[in-house]
């Protein structure tokens, strides 16, 4: 079992070679110590000091013989003179200023004034474009908005002045229409009138006819209800009425038979019935003779939905 102390058991191991350098630290403290002594007696100088004394007497005496020379000693040695400290260097003058910086200093700052200056220019310019820029589009704009108030203004003129040729025109054509149906009117009741005469009197001269012309004119007594029949199978329509009203319409023909235009002249109240009527007359597009060759410009129509 060991017998290591349990703290020592984990220290470090000891460093080798201790004692060895123990021993040199000792031997060179021994070395500058000696060293030191000897510089200390070598700087050191014996100073002889020497006396006089005169001796006097009450009573004349006689005086001694002179006591022998004494032994010239020899000389100490003679001082070292300490050595001359060296004088002082001179310093050196300094330098004289660098004026190649301070120049290059001024000239940047000048450059940098002159960088300012024709920066502000340049500003100052730009800012005077814009403006007259500005000035310029202001001006445009106002132009263009006077262009714009006389070309409204003459727009406006003109209108007005279609209104107005508008408003005669459909005034023209409103006393227009209304003398063309009045006349309209008037050839619809002579029609009618002249077919209710010829179907009374039998036509062509028959007896009892009060006309002086040999032979009457104006449709045949048949001619009508063959028109009649000519439109009816046109006509479709199958909604259910109150009544049987009758629609009254007037039909302009061309001088070879084809349909011109429909009116309607008088409705039946019932606007399916007459727009039913309209179309069936609209596909006939052509309507027959008389039996004299000949169609009437302007033919009444009546029709009635249970007829």
């Amino acid at each position: 079992m060991s017998t290591t102390p349990r703290h020592l058991e984990f220290a470090p191991p000891p460093t080798p070679g201790l004692l060895r350098a123990l021993a040199l630290a000792i031997l060179a403290h021994a070395v500058l110590l000696a060293v030191l002594s000897v510089g200390v007696q070598w700087k050191r100088d014996a100073v002889q000091e020497t006396f006089e004394a005169e001796l006097w007497a009450k009573v004349p005496t006689q005086a001694a013989a002179p006591a022998p020379e004494p032994v010239a000693e020899p000389e100490p040695p003679k001082p070292v003179p300490p050595e001359p400290k060296p004088e002082p260097k001179p310093e050196p003058a300094p330098p004289p200023p660098d004026t190649t910086k301070a120049d290059a200093d001024i000239a940047l700052q000048k450059e940098k004034v002159k960088a300012k200056q024709l920066l502000e220019k340049k500003l100052a310019l730009e800012k005077a474009e814009v403006e007259k820029k500005k000035l310029a589009e202001l001006e445009k704009q106002k132009q263009a908005k006077l262009e714009q108030d006389k070309k409204d203004k003459a727009e406006k003129l003109k209108k007005e002045q279609a209104d107005k040729l508008a408003k005669a025109k459909e005034e023209l054509q409103r006393k227009q229409d209304a003398k063309d149906a009045q006349l309209e009117e008037a050839q619809r009741q002579a029609v009618i009138k002249n077919a209710q005469r010829l179907a009374g009197a039998g036509g062509n001269g028959a007896p009892g006819s009060t006309g002086t012309a040999a032979q009457s004119s104006g449709p045949s007594p048949s001619y009508l209800g063959r028109l009649a029949a000519r439109v009816k199978p046109n006509i479709v329509f199958s909604e259910s009425v109150n009544g049987n009203p009758a629609v009254e319409v007037d039909v302009r023909t061309s001088p070879t038979g084809n349909i011109l235009s429909a009116r309607v002249t008088k409705s039946s109240g019932n606007k399916a019935w007459d727009e039913a009527v309209l179309r069936a007359i609209e596909k006939t597009e052509v309507l027959p003779r008389d039996t004299d060759g000949t169609i009437p410009s302007l033919i009444p129509f009546s029709f009635r939905p249970k007829d």
